[in-house]
């Protein structure tokens, strides 16, 4: 597999832009140069990522998340 990483990602299952293969391998997210352990998408073209906030969850049973704007690297953590 290469390490060209997707344009934007998420790790819900139920997302077009969800790739199991790649979230297995493990990926890094560092947003304003401090790196995000709660991050559930990103878009490096837009420059936001969107983040848990808290343990809440909506009534499907999905973390609540919030956009942040701003730089974005991403980067394959093995």
């Amino acid at each position: 597999m290469s390490d060209t990483l997707p344009d934007r990602l998420s790790v819900n299952p139920e997302s077009p832009f969800y790739n199991e293969d790649l979230l297995a391998r493990g990926i890094g997210v560092r947003f304003k140069g401090v790196e995000k352990t709660n991050v559930e998408e990103y878009c490096i073209s837009e420059g936001w990522v969107r983040v848990a906030v808290g343990k809440t969850v909506d009534r499907r049973g999905n973390p609540l998340t919030m956009k942040l704007s701003g730089p974005v690297e991403v980067w394959v953590k093995d």
